[in-house]
């Protein structure tokens, strides 16, 4: 072995040296982690599937190509696997150097949101339409760099082998540093990427080992902040509604309670085993709103059944479980941190996502990981996995 950040070992140096010894011992293919890599596979594979079924019937919005939502969601997914490779092959270390810049190229776009630019899908200020049927969602990207800054802040000392943990000035320092880009992301408002920024400042303070004192003020600081912007109407209408119908749900179940009640319908009607892939009654008939995004799970709920839709959780559960193994076993604090950040990030989304078609979490708009209708999205969460596969290959053979 020449050392860490040898090609021959991890995958980071010449390529004639790294990719002409693929399936050695000590390379790059054999030292990915493969249960993830082929559970996200599977994941967007059967999204493709879900989203087809969704989408091949509403001629409103698929141009009247019953496959173009599936031809669109398998482009995403390959490009997403792309930025993966991309990810892998650059190096998680190699992007803690490039941070400053992600970081003020990240704020900058979502300053973009808040110009004419910016665009409103399903509610949400949140996007930026590039043209050609185009759109970029940067908030997604924006949960990326908060996890690379905050790893590369808390983890500098301690990986120099300067403190035991991150002192309390340089927690402050973390915090300042998504403060900026969450404070934006609130101001269009999307509430539900505030919602995961926010846990994933969490995960990574925990991750650090900061002083719990920092956790629990700041979530004494987020009661008060939730609190505030609920007393100075920073919400839109269609926010509020949101919440409300969450809390009765019986509230104007043809109006702001439609959504979530049409999909516990859905869900409910699968059963154990479902009504079949693509005979769905639900489904077919256009019953439940934006079911090839943020509602995805219903489809799998309803023509999937129990036993499909637990598959699902399934194989998300691997994912995490993988990630916890990295985040374990890296010898590196900024590794373990940048782990956490994108294990947090995945646990809340999913939790959010299947939470709010079953009526026990309000509707925030977010995709399910892998499986949800969206390139933004579907790019973040494969540029995340490019960072666990990094972390995992730059570890010693012997870990």
């Amino acid at each position: 072995m020449t050392g860490a950040n040898s090609f021959s070992v991890s995958g980071y140096g010449p390529a004639r040296a790294g990719w002409t010894r693929v399936f050695a011992r000590d390379s790059l293919a054999r030292r990915l982690d493969w249960p993830i890599l082929l559970c996200a596979v599977a994941l967007s594979m059967i999204g493709s599937l879900l989203v087809y079924s969704a989408t091949r019937n509403r001629t409103e919005i698929n141009q009247g190509d019953p496959y173009y939502f599936l031809l669109r969601h398998l482009l995403n997914t390959g490009i997403g696997i792309a930025l993966m490779i991309g990810t892998v092959w650059l190096g998680h270390r190699t992007l803690r150097t490039a941070v400053p810049i992600l970081y003020g190229i990240s704020v900058f776009l979502i300053l973009m949101v808040l110009t004419p630019l910016g665009a409103t899908v399903n509610g949400a200020h949140a996007w930026i339409v590039i043209g050609g049927g185009f759109s970029l969602q940067p908030s997604e990207f924006t949960k990326i760099t908060i996890i690379l800054g905050m790893a590369m802040l808390l983890a500098a000392r301690v990986d120099a082998g300067d403190k035991p943990y991150p002192d309390h000035r340089t927690v402050l320092q973390s915090l300042g540093l998504a403060a900026v880009p969450i404070a934006i992301v609130l101001l269009m408002p999307d509430l539900g990427s505030v919602m995961v920024m926010v846990i994933i400042v969490l995960g990574v303070l925990l991750a650090s080992g900061a002083s719990n004192r920092w956790i629990f003020g700041l979530m004494g600081v987020g009661a008060l902040g939730a609190l505030a912007v609920w007393q100075l109407h920073i919400l839109d209408e269609y926010q509020i509604n949101r919440f409300a119908a969450f809390a009765n749900p019986d509230l104007d179940p043809a109006g702001v309670g439609y959504n979530t009640n049409q999909a516990r319908i859905a869900i409910g009607s699968g059963g154990l085993t479902g009504s079949g892939l693509f005979h769905g009654s639900q489904t077919t008939g256009q019953f439940v709103p934006e079911q090839q995004t943020d509602f995805v799970f219903t489809v799998a709920g309803e023509e999937l059944g129990f036993m499909g839709a637990g598959a699902i959780l399934l194989l998300l559960g691997v994912v995490l479980w993988r990630a916890c193994r990295i985040a374990r076993e890296t010898t590196e604090l900024y590794g373990t941190i940048v782990a956490a950040g994108i294990i947090a990030w995945f646990a809340f989304q999913a939790f959010e996502n299947v939470g709010m078609t079953l009526g026990i979490m309000p509707v925030a708009g977010l995709p399910l990981p892998f499986v949800s209708y969206g390139g933004s999205s579907m790019f973040a969460v494969w540029i995340a996995v490019g960072l666990l596969q990094s972390i995992r290959v730059q570890r010693p053979l012997s870990a």
